[in-house]
């Protein structure tokens, strides 16, 4: 099929968005638009309806679509049938194949230029072709989306079955048949009559030691991956100019970070290394096995259990000290059981993880399929009349 070309300020008209007024009634039924979607309401609009609103600054180039009259506000553009005489929601899947985040104001704000989105070229078909593809994308992404979403649901279920698994072997073992006995520690619960319970002051020394040339390894704590090496992650955050006198952390190593324990930033060293003076280090006695106090102490709950000996103001403030850490109780299995407890996660994990690497790539594929169909469509490589 041969569709003629032209510029898409011949397309589609970008309207600016107005700044929201502060002397107005800022709770009303229309909803207001940023550039990354409905984030307030407000008591008039500024479009028709249906209208397309596109990400100015900010998230500039995304593209949100409303079918009811909204207030777009002075971050982003909008479209509306006033403002174009082309079938809408084409304009809207059109705009979503041509990257207008690539489009950019030499500013101190990098934003949208819009002669730079209205120099683009596109293709235009008569208006009832446009809306036959539009009608044919809206069927088919919403079956595509909905199996992202269930793949997403999937992925939510795994975690959290990764996170019961781990919980559940680190405090209660792994003979569901063995008799329990209450810890006395709100926080743990039950736990399995033979484990014993000992405050972490008994189960820990701080250690402090300073690096004298700043050479060894840098770690980095998180609540989302425990300790590694720094140079294995994208950190785009300051670096220190350098990093002498920083603490001196050896393998298997408790690294607490003492601003963001409470979100759970924590965990066991893998490498010799050193890590940040804000940082906690503490060296485990011969009752602990890293791999299993690493699992311990990663626990939401346990991140929840030592905010309670935090200190600060603020939840999002708060600091874990050493005389806050070693007030703590922990469970205490033998080493046997420990390290039987750690092979058993490693197995179980495993399992998961491959089902959650194989949903993620399908997911992807799924994504990508969306994407690629969009494009073809609204080129013309796809005859939707013939697809449907």
């Amino acid at each position: 099929m041969t569709w003629p070309k032209a510029k898409l300020k011949f397309v589609a008209r970008f309207g600016y968005g107005d700044a929201l007024p502060t002397d107005e009634v800022q709770d009303g039924p229309f909803q207001v638009f940023g550039s990354n979607g409905p984030f307030a309401s407000f008591s008039r609009a500024n479009t028709g309806a249906p209208a397309i609103v596109v990400g100015r600054k900010g998230s500039y180039g995304k593209v949100n679509w409303t079918p009811e009259p909204c207030y777009a506000s002075d971050t982003t553009f909008f479209v509306d049938e006033s403002t174009s005489e082309n079938h809408l929601r084409w304009i809207f899947w059109l705009l979503q194949t041509l990257r207008l985040d690539e489009g950019t104001d030499e500013a101190a704000v990098p934003g949208l230029n819009r002669e730079s989105a209205y120099s683009r070229h596109v293709l235009v078909p008569p208006v009832p072709q446009q809306r036959a593809i539009a009608d044919y994308l809206d069927r088919e992404t919403a079956r595509l989306d909905a199996l992202v979403a269930a793949k997403e649901r999937l992925l939510g279920l795994l975690a959290e079955k990764r996170r019961a698994l781990i919980t559940r072997a680190v405090t209660r073992g792994l003979d569901p048949r063995a008799p329990l006995r209450d810890s006395g520690i709100p926080w743990l619960g039950e736990i399995p009559a033979p484990w014993e319970t000992e405050r972490t002051r008994w189960l820990f020394k701080e250690r402090d030691q300073r690096s004298a040339t700043g050479e060894e390894e840098l770690l980095t704590v998180s609540h989302l991956t425990g300790v590694t090496p720094r140079s294995e992650k994208d950190v785009n955050m300051f670096e220190a100019e350098t990093t002498e006198g920083y603490k001196i952390c050896l393998t298997g190593d408790l690294v607490i970070n003492t601003l963001w324990a409470w979100m759970g930033a924590m965990g066991v060293s893998p490498v010799d290394g050193i890590a940040s003076p804000a940082y906690n280090v503490y060296e485990p006695g011969d009752r602990l096995e890293p791999s299993y106090l690493d699992a311990l102490v990663r626990l939401p709950v346990f991140a929840q259990e030592v905010t309670r000996y935090s200190k600060g103001v603020w939840s999002s403030r708060l600091r874990l000290y050493p005389e806050g850490f070693f007030e703590v109780f922990l469970p205490v299995p033998s080493l046997s059981e420990q390290r039987a407890i750690v092979a058993h996660i490693a197995v179980e994990t495993k399992k998961i993880d491959k089902l959650r690497i194989a949903t993620e790539r399908s997911t992807t594929l799924l994504k990508e399929r969306r994407a690629a169909l969009i494009a073809a469509v609204v080129t013309g490589q796809i005859n939707v009349e013939s697809a449907a």
